[in-house]
């Protein structure tokens, strides 16, 4: 029987697509064996088909995709005896466009969207979550929420996203707008992303912005679950002992980690938003 401790996944990978990610889609594959490591799902920004002539310079563009499911795919039949690879993407909330994305999940066959909730309403406001105006905290914490409850996305990417705003501290407000989140996963039982590119960038840093120890000090009190995510925008992201080290520290706070996650499935959710309608 394998040793637990020595099963190690990661569901947050990203691709050259996003331009500002690098190393090919195999380096990331070949990396996670090396490391360890039994599934690794894609997980690129994921391309919206948007009202507008807008072309954002952070993510894949819908002409992009076919070449990203084709390459994934091939790499899952070409290490299938070493590794098992999802398709996936990491996804904002954008209420006016969740039918096109629920609709491309079905018709793409995606394994399942993680939750990033970068941008508020859409990236083509440029209301960036990370760099925002203070009156737009309570509409992080409210989107996070509605996007959790399509359940469209399989968990919450670094949900303390907002600490990256230089004025933010520890204020009441904040600590109850998390205090909603960590509920609402907990009664959703939706996994909290540990988010190892942000343990690496606090450390180079010097400065604790996700993740924060208050978030998950919380996260464990409410009985919430857990998920490590390496946010690889390079192959070396995945190295192991940064994965331990992530896993050790939630140990310690005696939260729940899980290591898998079932695919998403968005045909029954297309036919529950039939069923409504």
């Amino acid at each position: 029987m394998e040793d637990e401790n020595l099963f190690r996944t990661n569901y947050h990978t990203h691709t050259f697509r996003c331009h500002h990610a690098v190393g090919s889609d195999e380096e990331y594959v070949l990396e996670a064996i090396a490391n360890g490591y039994k599934v690794l799902g894609f997980s690129d920004h994921a391309c919206w088909e948007y009202n507008s002539n807008f072309r954002s310079g952070i993510r894949m563009d819908v002409s992009e995709f076919d070449e990203y499911k084709k390459s994934v795919l091939a790499l899952k039949e070409k290490y299938k005896d070493k590794i098992t690879i999802l398709l996936g993407m990491e996804a904002e909330y954008y209420p006016m466009y969740q039918e096109w994305l629920l609709e491309f999940c079905v018709e793409q066959e995606i394994d399942y969207l993680i939750l990033g909730n970068h941008y508020y309403l859409s990236d083509e406001y440029g209301i960036y979550f990370g760099h925002m105006p203070p009156r737009y905290l309570n509409a992080y914490f409210d989107t996070c929420i509605e996007g959790l409850r399509t359940g469209m996305y399989a968990y919450l990417a670094h949900p303390e996203l907002i600490m990256r705003n230089e004025y933010m501290e520890w204020y009441d407000v904040v600590e109850e707008g998390f205090q909603k989140i960590c509920l609402e996963c907990a009664r959703l039982h939706i996994p909290l992303e540990y988010n190892v590119l942000g343990m690496q960038a606090n450390r180079k840093s010097g400065v604790e912005q996700y993740p924060h120890h208050k978030f998950w000090e919380m996260a464990a009190s409410f009985g919430c679950q857990a998920i490590v995510g390496m946010d690889a925008h390079d192959p070396k992201d995945l190295n192991a002992s940064l994965y331990e080290e992530a896993v050790a520290y939630l140990e310690s706070l005696g939260i729940e980690i899980v290591k898998t996650i079932e695919p998403v499935n968005y045909e029954y959710l297309q036919d529950l938003q039939w069923i409504d309608e």
